[in-house]
């Protein structure tokens, strides 16, 4: 992989300025330790990015379906919860000066986290107004596309190195795509246009397409940043990213005076003002937590490998569509789950192969050396 879960070695290693030369028990005992906390850390976005891809677009539906209308706040609401970041950037800024290093990013780092996040609050607002014509299952249909132009762009801006088992995941979760959208010409909503549905599936390709697009950048600056990346730093990228991406979506807000209608809404909201609100904050909290956990998967492993990661759980975001929405649940979204996990054993079991092989390696050459 570009990007290899290795790198949080790297930032551990520049952390506790760790440059002894170990003895090979050391060495393996040390390995098998680093390599837990490695997949721990990993579990724990994998988690975070769960309950956001899952939980964010459920509520956002809920929000437009008891009536919602404003595009822009919903689209501000996916990025809204930033200042909550400020209680781990705290707890790590201390820790960070009680070992002597460097906490704050690189003013090159901010730049770039800053650029993207003009992109994301694009895309969330794309992403948000395509939603609002369209059933959460068929948005994830449309959304899990991403996974397409991830692999493409990846492939073309950090020269992602393909191997069987991604190349399998890939086309099995396009295969999976392809056969739901066989079948979705009868699911527009009541209420909504044959012009505003077929807006809102140019605007979910759109956002899949610029979504896709995001994840390597993001990549990249993490692969040119002028010192090894540390979860630190992850967060502090996380932090302006979305600070930029909602100045973005509050511009929007503004310009059609979205704040101002807010208490008129909550008020002729169908379940009532008060679960108005905490639909609001629900989704500011909830969809952070998707942002946290992408971004630190890009951070452990790489930007394809948080797309598989998406794309694995859209199918059970349309599996809690259809309990919470009672969407149909049709045999083809059965057999597009099927080939999505399938897809995402293939990767995972490539990346677990290639991960064991490069912490087999320094080993070798540990002992080569040592004769």
């Amino acid at each position: 992989m570009a990007m290899s879960i290795e790198r949080i070695e790297e930032g551990a290693l520049e952390q506790n300025n760790h440059h002894n030369k170990l003895s090979d028990g050391d060495y393996e005992e040390d390995s098998k330790k680093s390599l837990m906390a490695k997949w721990g850390l990993l579990l724990l976005n994998c988690t975070c990015s769960a309950v956001g891809t899952i939980g964010g677009p459920l509520l956002l539906r809920l929000y437009f379906l008891h009536g919602g209308s404003r595009k822009w706040l919903s689209s501000w609401l996916q990025t809204a919860g930033f200042p909550i970041l400020l209680i781990p950037l705290l707890v790590l800024y201390f820790r960070d000066r009680s070992l002597g290093v460097k906490f704050f990013a690189s003013p090159k780092l901010l730049l770039s986290s800053a650029v993207i996040g003009v992109l994301l609050g694009l895309d969330n607002f794309m992403y948000s107004y395509g939603l609002s014509f369209l059933p959460v299952s068929t948005s994830s249909l449309l959304i899990s596309t991403q996974l397409i132009f991830t692999a493409l762009f990846a492939f073309i801006m950090v020269r992602q190195k393909f191997t069987p088992y991604s190349i399998n995941s890939v086309v099995l979760m396009t295969l999976g795509s392809i056969l739901l959208g066989l079948r979705k010409s009868g699911d527009r909503p009541p209420g909504v246009s044959t012009s505003q549905y077929l807006l809102g599936f140019i605007l979910s390709i759109g956002a899949a397409a610029l979504g896709g697009f995001v994840l390597p950048c993001t990549e990249v600056a993490y692969a040119k940043a002028s010192k090894a990346m540390t979860y630190s730093l992850v967060l502090q990228y996380q932090f302006c990213m979305t600070f930029f991406a909602t100045v973005f979506c509050t511009v929007g807000m503004l310009v059609n005076k979205d704040f101002s209608a807010m208490q008129r809404e909550a008020s002729e909201y169908e379940l009532g003002a008060t679960k108005y609100y905490l639909v609001l904050v629900s989704s500011a909290v909830v969809w952070q937590l998707m942002f946290v956990g992408t971004l630190g998967i890009i951070f452990c492993t790489s930007s394809l490998f948080a797309g598989v990661i998406t794309a694995t759980l859209l199918p059970l975001t349309e599996i809690a569509a259809v309990i919470v929405f009672h969407e149909k649940f049709t045999g083809e979204k059965g057999m597009a789950l099927a080939l999505g996990i399938w897809g995402f054993i293939s990767y995972f079991y490539g990346s677990y192969r290639e991960n064991k092989k490069n912490i087999q390696s320094p080993h070798e050459t540990n002992n080569t050396s040592s004769k």
